[in-house]
């Protein structure tokens, strides 16, 4: 049981190292940031305000503090991440069940036409 447990921390350790020597060789593209900031809102299921976004996606996916303001924005812009005011502060969320919704809705109109 513990050597699994252990297996599956190096396997993540490897993987959290390999973004991290991606991310400084050649920097991410706007898709990849676009692509692990949903990431973070999939996996976790969780809302989000910006503070907590700029602290956690440079730890866990690679994305500057400084880019991820606008990665956030064109996300909302594009209608993949909610956003809504509540008093003065601004909460993100993205589920995984709204982008299958989504992805369906797109087929049913291409299937359509």
């Amino acid at each position: 049981m513990f050597e699994k447990d252990a297996d599956h921390i190096r396997n993540i350790s490897v993987e959290f190292f390999i973004r991290e020597l991606e991310s400084k060789k050649k920097g991410l593209s706007a898709e990849e940031k676009r692509t692990r900031m949903m990431e973070i809102f999939f996996e976790t299921k969780d809302v989000f305000q910006l503070k907590d976004l700029e602290k956690i996606a440079p730890k866990e996916k690679g994305i500057t503090a400084m880019s991820v303001k606008e990665v956030l924005q064109s996300l909302v812009d594009d209608g993949m991440v909610d956003c809504e005011r509540i008093g003065t502060s601004n909460y993100y969320w993205a589920f995984p069940s709204k982008a299958l919704h989504a992805r369906k809705r797109k087929l049913e109109v291409l299937e359509s036409q």
